[in-house]
């Protein structure tokens, strides 16, 4: 192979013409700002001089030192042409390797690979080279220092053994991560394959660390390396362990703030904004494969813009994200719509509620080998930072574990204090969630609040709730049907708005656009709430609160979400007005008061709704008159003061059973009752 036969200083010579020819204006750039490394194309090399090329992948160790002699052969501003490292970037395709197919033929190749950022140490000093001097000769050595235990010389030319005087080491900085495989590259019951990984001196810049964080998606170029067990009893193990020691690294999942978007997309989504079917192309678009449900695509939209984080002089944050949940009947297409939106978002989780526990969802504290001590795991929601966690059967996890999520979907933080870790993560994340009513299947002659077997103050953390009920009628399900078996037919979806599009579009929205309430759209806003506040129906002395100011929140950012739809900077009175309607056919749904035909944000917000804690007191006030007359209160004359008052007779025991539970009553004999 002609790669073998190029000698050292004609690998310099080449480097030297290759670097001059192609990257002399980058050179020159960098070392003016004192930057050491060098960020090369494969693909250029290869085609300048493909057995260069090949050697690099061969002996890259031999290959990366004749490239930075090469470099210092040039005359570069400031002197600084020593210690400069060059990094490799688009490395040819027959050089990827699966983590899991590592084997020894690899060892000291250059190969690249993707995964998973798992865990990181800290970034601590390490030596590289270290100086001695022999005390009896003079003579000074330089040692390499590539283990991970510290070598000194054995002997000197002298015949001098041992013991002899360090003058100075090289240290650099250090910092070593496990890399996980993705888990769409693993088949059937596999557990994932990790691999160590090393990154030195400018991989470990605080710039480049931020990519570098658990969780995250990168594309590692490194040398494989073997590394040297040592047994217990101080002796070297037959086995080795394997480390990569990387030469580049590139982030491969984007959030919104790093997906590039060139001149020609630009246009392509300006000519879009303008385009007056836009919303209706976008709720196309947005999940082409469900059949319907336009109310809820459109919501999706809106919370896949999001509205606008505010941080006030104060240290006040208002969050910008919409979170939306999804109770419907099984067979709705709720999973489907999740899936859909985990792959349109750039930095979207999908997880399952059964198999989902609380430190799964937030963070664990983990014992670790790998650093030693106790370290941190990033759950799904701090994984999903800035992006969107879809939470698939959200009634299926039990009631310690979804308590985990309150902290996070309302501050956006979440706080771990375990063995000696003290920790807030930032959890920026929008949540789109799914469940099925208490008993499988709505209902019909039920509230559907009284379906939604989940905590109320987790409920009253969602923005937007849609029931979806599955009710036969025969036109939507001809139409459905329809849709459905042509679906089967074509596996092409004819989407107008086309999915790369459509995530560029969220992104420049998202990167550039923050739009400012005008004072149309606060007037707007304030005119129905406090109209739907004032709608509370008053009975017997007790209003029911209609909305609340979380809901106000709500409109705000669906307001601004709309907004960044139209890429405008201004919230108008017609991006409140749709706030307001889409907000408004949420609250018909959920929180309409049947009886009274008034809202009532209790009946999602809390266990009792106005109404019935209405009666409560009724029969409370009943009580105490009662007993003025006779104690304790026979039941048959508290049943029939209450049927006056035309609260029936079941609801009265139900109220008493409640009263007795909570404490307030007791039964001093059967048939009567008293107040504690």
């Amino acid at each position: 192979m002609q790669a073998q036969v190029m000698d050292a200083p004609e690998q310099i010579r080449k480097f030297a013409e290759f670097f001059e020819r192609t990257y002399y204006a980058d050179l020159v750039e960098r070392a003016r700002k004192g930057e050491k490394f060098l960020i090369a194309d494969f693909q250029e090399l290869a085609k300048f001089e493909p057995a260069l090329a090949d050697l690099l992948l061969e002996i890259p160790e031999e290959a990366l030192k004749a490239s930075q002699l090469a470099i210092e052969q040039f005359d570069l501003p400031g002197g600084n042409n020593k210690g400069f490292t060059v990094r490799f970037k688009n490395l040819s395709p027959s050089s990827q390797i699966a983590i899991r197919d590592i084997r020894s033929p690899h060892l000291g190749k250059l190969l690249f690979m993707e995964g998973v950022v798992r865990n990181k140490s800290e970034v601590r000093p390490h030596v590289t080279t270290a100086r001695f001097e022999c005390p009896s000769c003079g003579n000074v050595m330089q040692i390499l220092q590539l283990d991970n235990k510290f070598k000194e010389p054995s002997r000197c030319s002298c015949g001098r053994k041992g013991k002899f005087r360090l003058l100075s080491k090289e240290l650099v900085d250090a910092q070593k991560i496990v890399l996980e495989e993705t888990s769409e590259a693993l088949e059937g019951g596999e557990q994932p394959k990790r691999l160590n990984i090393l990154l030195k001196n400018d991989l470990v810049s605080p710039m480049t660390e931020k990519r570098t964080n658990p969780g995250s998606k990168v594309l590692i170029v490194g040398v494989l390396k073997e590394v040297p067990i040592i047994l217990r009893s101080g002796g070297q193990s037959t086995q080795f362990d394997l480390i990569c020691e990387a030469n580049s690294l590139e982030p491969r999942e984007e959030d919104y703030s790093d997906l590039q978007i060139s001149p020609e997309d630009l246009h392509e989504i300006q000519a879009l904004a303008v385009d007056p079917h836009l919303e209706r192309k976008f709720i196309q678009g947005i999940a082409p494969s469900i059949y319907g449900h336009e109310r809820i695509k459109e919501a999706l939209i809106l919370q896949l813009l999001g509205g606008v984080r505010k941080k006030r002089d104060d240290g006040v944050v208002t969050r910008g994200d919409v979170h939306i949940l999804l109770v419907g009947d099984p067979g709705s297409g709720k999973s489907q719509l999740l899936k859909r939106i985990s792959k349109v978002s750039p930095k979207g989780r999908f997880i399952s509620g059964k198999g989902v526990s609380g430190a799964g969802l937030t963070a664990s504290v983990i014992k670790d080998e790998f650093i030693g001590g106790w370290s941190l795991e990033a759950g799904a929601l701090v994984l999903a930072n800035r992006g969107i966690c879809c939470i698939d059967e959200l009634d299926k996890m039990s009631h310690e574990d979804t308590a985990a999520m309150h902290e996070a979907l309302e501050g956006q933080t979440i706080t771990i204090s375990k063995a000696n870790i003290q920790a807030t993560l930032r959890s920026e994340t929008t949540v789109l969630a799914a469940a099925n009513p208490k008993f499988g299947r709505f209902d019909p002659f039920d509230t559907i609040a009284k379906q939604i077997d989940l905590v109320p103050t987790l409920i009253n953390r969602f923005d937007l709730i849609f029931p979806i009920k599955d009710l036969p009628d025969r036109a939507k399900d001809e139409k459905m049907a329809k849709f459905v078996l042509n679906l089967h037919q074509s596996l092409v979806t004819e989407a107008e708005l086309k999915t790369p599009l459509l995530r560029k579009y969220i992104a420049y929205a998202r990167q550039h656009v923050f739009p400012k309430l005008t004072e149309g759209a606060i007037d707007e806003l304030k005119d129905y709430y406090i109209q739907m506040r004032s709608q509370g129906g008053k009975e017997g002395g007790i209003k029911s609160v209609p909305i609340s100011a979380r809901q106000l929140e709500a409109l705000i950012r669906l307001s601004e979400a709309n907004a960044r739809l139209h890429l405008s900077d201004k919230v108008t009175k017609k991006h409140a007005k749709k706030a307001i309607e889409l907000l408004h056919h949420c609250l018909t749904l959920v929180a309409m008061d049947e009886e009274t035909g008034t809202f009532d944000i209790d009946r999602i917000a809390t266990d009792t709704t106005a109404s019935a804690r209405n009666k409560i007191i009724i029969i409370k006030e009943l009580l105490v008159d009662l007993e003025k007359k006779t104690k304790p209160v026979p039941m048959q004359d508290l049943l029939l003061a209450a049927s006056e008052k035309n609260i029936s007779e079941s609801e009265t025991e139900e109220i008493v059973q409640k009263l007795k539970r909570g404490g307030d009553l007791f039964e001093p004999k059967a048939g009567f009752v008293q107040r504690l």
